[in-house]
């Protein structure tokens, strides 16, 4: 089966098992308004593969994914102050339509997280069905210290992985915490050392895919359903308008040149 091919994204194929592989190592795999149609599409793609069972998410290079690109940002280009609210709020809604089709998809998802998972990052993981982590992998949240709150459905995610108290310090703080903290807070079902990431992750598969199709299907179908009564999977529908809020905030809007330049100097 010839496989469709993506800009930011590559997927490949191998008889119940699919793969997402996050192809932008020179961005850290950061996650653009193209990334964001391209994960869509991906998932459209799996979910019309009746046979596919296990789809493993990862990134290539050196992270997971180092979240939001704001170099191909659905709100940049022509100024925001020149569109009309629909438009402007269409944009703001693509990265959660992105994080709802990766969740939504019928098969069973891994993600195997190596590297940064920062922000966007994490709530890519987050959709993720199962989550393996290397054991030397960086997890932040760092969207308030960019003036901005987290998006694309992160909250209400985070909330039913790891409870409100964590989830409003870890975003409020933007601190940086480790796989350990983030097994123990119930986030993770694995951490492993760096080199056995890819063994891990792959046993995990293979001992899905050994089990009948049917009863983990529904399994996954159940705890969703289940999450979602208790109000702890409900995405914001209002997420995009939350989003864009802060971009015309002067307060928000400093937090963020402030930051840009801690990363400029960061990097020099």
């Amino acid at each position: 089966m010839k496989l469709p091919e993506f800009e930011t994204i590559e997927l490949a194929l191998s008889g119940p098992l699919g793969r997402i592989t996050l192809n932008r190592p020179e961005r850290l795999n950061a996650v653009g308004a193209t990334m964001m149609r391209d994960l869509i599409a991906a998932a459209a793609f799996f979910d019309g593969l009746l046979d596919v069972r296990v789809v493993i998410v990862s990134g290539a290079g050196r992270a997971f994914c180092a979240g939001a690109d704001l170099q191909d940002s659905p709100l940049g280009g022509r100024s925001l102050k020149e569109r009309s609210w629909a438009e402007r709020r269409e944009q703001g809604q693509l990265g959660l339509r992105m994080a709802d089709a990766l969740e939504g998809m019928r098969a069973v998802t891994i993600a195997s997280v190596h590297g940064y998972a920062v922000g966007g990052g994490l709530v890519l993981a987050a959709v993720c069905d199962l989550r393996v982590a290397a054991e030397d992998a960086v997890f932040s949240i760092p969207e308030i210290e960019l003036g901005i709150p987290l998006a694309w459905g992160g909250i209400p995610r985070l909330v039913r992985e790891i409870g409100p108290a964590l989830t409003k310090e870890l975003v409020m703080t933007c601190r940086r915490f480790t796989p350990a903290e983030a097994k123990a807070a119930g986030f993770l079902n694995r951490v492993v050392p760096a080199q056995q990431l890819e063994a891990e992750v792959e046993a995990l598969a293979a001992q899905i895919l050994s089990m009948p199709s049917v009863p983990v299907t529904i399994t996954k179908e159940h705890v969703n359903s289940v999450a979602r009564a208790m109000g702890a999977g409900t995405t914001a529908f209002a997420d995009g308008d939350a989003l864009l809020s802060a971009v015309f905030d002067p307060e928000s809007l400093a937090a963020a040149g402030r930051y840009m330049a801690r990363t400029v100097r960061r990097k020099k």
